[in-house]
């Protein structure tokens, strides 16, 4: 409902709520990386009129289109992302509005978004201590506010966006997402887990119910009095009604003992994070709220039910009446047979229609007006996102998570969500959800298929209609399914309350640990001439019910396909791990699948499918039946193939890769008759319009026309390393680095890795720890300004940062004079960049006198939105004996992530730029294809001059840039692999940007 309401501000809550459960597992947990879906109606794109849509369906007055809401929501989850530091690195879109059989209209109006994660905890944190009586009960996180009052309520109202309801109702119901208060509040449950002794006992995420919900589930059954005016407030005129059921975000409830009290303090001191001590455990049972000041008479029950404590004494229950043996309910389930009519497809329709639509749906087409805005590198942990191939293309099935810098163990997640063919079947459905779950979690190496684990999501009308029913029969088909397979469901969540007319919609979210995390494979094709290879899961079937191609031509179809042979896809999966080359058959079909590969390796394609006479060409090439496409070396067809026989699976030599580049030829043929002869650039820009078209409505239209017109000429870098990055580096002395951080910087872990690689002594340092002088720059030789968004970027990146330090007489005297010792270094990067330049570190002109102090500012990207992209920058070595950062890199092209909204490096006057290079200070450039500097967009992300990328300066002992080398220092880290390195040593992990802090520790043992 929030989104349906709030795209924004419905996407940031669903984001940040779904953080705090990885928070409250057991005593507190770790978030590394999200995910996000979507599933949206017609989207009716303006000016861009696709066949299957009708224009003259209408929508309810005050719920969002579908077309705000792939765009606002997208952007909510991008923006709470990318400023609390949580990447979001897979996810799905579902776009859907058709009439069926029976002529009644089926369309996500009321939309879902979905937001899942994957994070970690401490083995020896995994159990909840039980409440015991004097335990404080505790808030953290955010004050009070009016906000999202009812709104797990407002979510099951039976007629949401009706004419006679009121629609402030709905907008007050929506919760509003603080992801500067959300970093914080994870910080604290962080610092908590990294304590000697942890605080946490227990603790419980704040979402549907408010605390009238988190406060009492925490103390079952002990019960608990709770003192409101204990409460910060953000508004002193909340009653307390509403502080009891407001669902205000960015807040946490825990149980503390009073012994570790003054711990909790503390680390909330130094994260600046609110902390309330808000009640006690009183172990008699009962959940009271009491108006009035801890007061600790109160705990007694016999003081509470005195005639004059009763008048401020608003709710007094016993947690068994609220939470215990509630009675049962009975359902009364009915299910309706519904008209399903046969595919008709047009007598006339040829493979390049067929494919001109198909190509265009936005649940097939390319997602790349998603991946661009959102961050998917923060935290370093990330060994698989989204993005593959020379040109960064989204169509990764999978995700990878580490869980340290320093090994290669790790997590993989995947996502299923066949909900369109559950329409037909909501059996099938279900099991195929399973299915596609599995086969996209295939090319990614984990332990077992038995150690998959699943979290299950419903978003499903259970009381409206037959949809009861039919959820009744997909959880039990499920379930069926997953013991088969040995897999299990641990988690999820559900929205059976909601009463809206649509569709059931179901998620399946899988994990699996991963001994090695280099151990995977991405689609995009990597070689000319070798062999691609079906298998199929369901042999000799071919069903197209609720298929893409049966809804470009407005039809669901009447068969759909299903999982009729669960071990045949336990026997794929365990040979196909053994192998892990490939891509998985969904949206779009076996066609899709093929093509898909060669838009991410830029490659053509010869295939030469055959199948049964009775097959038609749009059954063999369309279905969407479960399987993979295996891309093979030429001497390992033969064992390849066996493998798959050997199991019963009739795999098959399907065609060849092709030669590299745009103008590469595609030629697909079914039983030998040519059905499609065309150039991959043609493919390209079917599967890419619609990406696009969204892009335009989102971004500056002149960059995204610009990135659409360069298409064609694009061919992928050729990155260039001119030195051996696996040199050993041996420590010589200790150098001290202090990486230092403000409220909302969210790039400091992998910044403290990577100097820790390179040998520093690092120290994790805050703005808060300078300020009650509990250390001093003096301390250190080297000072590093990680990224983020401090202070969420209000009023301009940096800005709220560098007034901190600016205007503080004893902080600004202390930034001075270490600038000013001969001995120190700094980096800055990203937002550490953007300040750096407002503190005039890197300023080209000692004696400017213009108006304002700084010569040098970071402006909004030309793009006018946030940028995360894998970039290609030239490294620039001057050869001076100051040269730190950069020594023996010169001439280099390496790839690397830049994730950031104001990147633009501007001067306050254009001789200033060109002061710059007469003084040797542009460091790293952004380049071209042919490695030449460039201001084009996509290559340059920003639109920076000169394709500036990083500025030293002028003595070179300080570097301000806006790319992330940390996230980059290990080559899994990075989304295209380097070069072969030099060394014959494949065991070492390090990428080339590892030499970038081995040069400045060099330089720093020698000063």
């Amino acid at each position: 409902m929030p989104t349906a309401v709030a795209p924004f501000s419905g996407a940031t809550t669903g984001t940040g709520g779904r953080i705090r459960d990885v928070q409250g597992v057991g005593r507190g947990g770790h978030t590394i990386g999200g995910t996000a879906g979507y599933s949206v109606g017609n989207l009716h794109i303006p000016g861009y009129p696709l066949p299957w849509e009708d224009k003259e369906w209408k929508y309810p007055g005050n719920f969002a289109s579908p077309l705000q809401i792939i765009i606002e929501a997208s952007n909510g989850a991008s923006d709470y992302g990318n400023k609390f530091g949580e990447p979001v690195i897979s996810g799905f879109v579902q776009s859907y509005g058709l009439k069926n059989g029976d002529n009644v209209r089926e369309e996500f109006v009321k939309p879902i978004m979905f937001s899942g994660g994957i994070g970690y905890m401490p083995h020896d944190m995994i159990r909840k201590s039980k409440p015991d009586k004097g335990m404080m009960l505790v808030k953290i996180g955010g004050p009070v506010y009016r906000i999202g009052v009812g709104g797990g309520a407002a979510s099951s109202v039976a007629v949401q966006g009706g004419g006679d309801r009121d629609h402030n109702l709905d907008f007050g119901a929506v919760q509003r997402g603080d992801a500067e208060m959300g970093n914080r509040l994870n910080r604290v449950v962080r610092g908590c887990l990294e304590a000697d002794v942890n605080p946490v006992e227990s603790i419980h995420d704040q979402g549907a119910g408010g605390n009238g919900n988190v406060l009492k589930e925490l103390v079952e059954p002990e019960g608990a009095v709770v003192f409101t005016k204990e409460f910060q407030l953000g508004d002193p005129t909340i009653t307390t009604l509403e502080l009891w059921g407001a669902e205000y975000q960015e807040n946490n409830a825990l149980l503390c003992t009073k012994n570790n009290m003054d711990i909790l303090k503390e680390i909330c001191k130094r994260e600046r994070c609110p902390v309330s001590f808000v009640g006690e455990v009183t172990g008699d049972g009962y959940m009271s709220v009491i108006e009035d000041s801890y007061n600790a008479k109160y705990l007694n029950r016999h003081e509470r039910l005195k005639s004059e404590t009763t008048p401020k004494m608003p709710y007094d229950l016993h947690l068994e009446a609220v939470l215990g043996n509630m009675p049962r309910k009975t359902f009364e389930l009915k299910q309706d047979k519904r008209t399903k009519l046969p595919l008709e497809l047009p007598s006339n329709l040829t493979v390049t229609d067929a494919l001109n639509r198909v190509l265009r749906l936005v649940n097939v087409a390319s997602k790349r007006y998603l991946t661009n805005k959102v961050d998917r590198c923060v935290t370093g942990l990330i060994a698989q996102q989204q993005c593959v191939g020379p040109l960064h293309t989204p169509l990764s099935d999978y995700a990878i998570v580490a869980l340290s810098y320093m090994e290669l163990v790790g997590s993989a997640t995947s996502i299923g969500t066949q909900n369109i063919k559950g329409l037909l079947d909501p059996a099938a459905g279900a099991r195929l959800s399973l299915g596609e779950a599995l086969t996209n979690l295939m090319f990614a190496g984990i332990s077992s298929l038995r150690d998959v684990k699943c979290s299950g999501n419903w978003m499903w009308p259970g009381k409206t209609g037959a949809e009861g029913a039919a959820l009744v029969v997909a959880c039990r088909a499920l379930c069926d399914a997953m013991a088969t397979l040995g897999v299990a469901v641990d988690g999820g969540k559900d929205s059976l309350s909601m009463t809206a007319h649509v569709s059931g919609d179901k998620v399946v979210s899988t994990y699996a640990p991963c001994p090695d995390i280099t151990v995977k494979v991405d689609p995009a094709l990597k070689m000319e001439g070798t062999v691609l290879i079906w298998a199929p899961v369901s042999p000799n079937k071919y069903r197209l019910g609720g298929s893409a191609l049966a809804q470009c031509y407005k039809q669901l179809g009447d068969i759909t396909p299903d999982l009729d042979e669960p071990r045949n896809l336990e026997a794929i999966f365990n040979i196909t791990q053994q192998l892990l080359k490939g891509h998985d058959i969904s949206e779009g079909g076996l066609v899709t699948t093929i093509l898909e590969m060669a838009i991410g390796g830029i490659r053509g394609l010869a295939i030469d499918l055959q199948v049964d006479k009775n097959v038609s060409i749009f059954e063999a090439l369309f279905n969407e039946e479960l399987g993979v496409v295996l891309e093979v070396a030429q001497q390992d067809v033969q064992y390849v193939l066996n493998k798959y026989i050997q199991h019963k699976i009739p795999a098959q030599a399907i065609g060849n890769s092709g030669a590299y580049g745009m103008h590469s030829k595609i030629s697909l043929k079914v039983k030998g008759e040519e059905v499609l002869n065309t150039k991959l650039i043609d493919i390209y820009r079917m599967w890419e319009e619609t990406s696009f078209r969204l892009e335009c409505l989102q971004a500056n239209s002149l960059c995204v026309k610009q990135e659409w017109k360069g298409l064609e000429n694009r061919k992928g870098v050729t990155y260039n390393v001119t030195f051996d990055p696996s040199t050993a580096f041996i420590k010589s002395k200790t150098i001290k680095v202090a990486v230092l951080r403000e409220e909302g910087t969210n790039g400091d872990r992998e910044m403290i890795a990577s100097l820790l690689m390179a040998n520093f002594e690092v120290y994790d340092v805050t703005m808060s720890d300078l300020q009650n002088k509990k250390i001093t720059l003096d301390t250190f030789q080297g000072l590093v300004f990680p990224g983020g968004f401090s202070y969420a970027d209000t009023l301009g990146s940096a800005k709220g940062w560098a007034a901190g330090i600016l205007f503080s007489e004893s902080l600004s005297a202390q930034f001075n004079n270490f600038v000013s010792r001969p001995n120190t270094f700094s980096l800055g990067v990203c937002n550490g960049c953007q300040l750096m330049a407002l503190l005039g570190w890197i300023d080209p002109q000692p004696t400017y006198t213009g108006p304002i102090r700084t010569q040098i500012f970071l402006d909004h990207n030309l793009s006018e939105r946030f940028e995360c992209r894998w970039s290609a920058v030239r490294i620039n070595e001057f050869g001076n004996q100051s040269d730190v950062w950069f020594r023996g890199m010169g001439g280099s092209v390496l790839g690397v992530w830049v994730a950031h909204g104001e990147g633009r490096f501007t001067t306050v006057e254009p001789s200033l730029l060109k002061r710059l290079e007469t003084n040797n200070q542009i460091g790293m450039q952004y380049v071209d294809d042919d490695g030449n500097p460039t201001e084009k967009y996509p290559m340059n992300p920003n639109g920076s001059p000169l394709g500036i990328a990083g500025v030293t300066s002028r003595d070179g002992r300080h570097v301000a840039m806006m790319p992330h080398p940390e996230r980059c220092v290990l080559r899994w880290q990075c989304a295209v692999p380097p070069p072969n390195q030099l060394s014959s040593d494949t065991k070492n992990q390090a990428s080339p940007w590892l030499r970038l802090f081995q040069n400045a520790y060099n330089w720093a043992s020698k000063h």
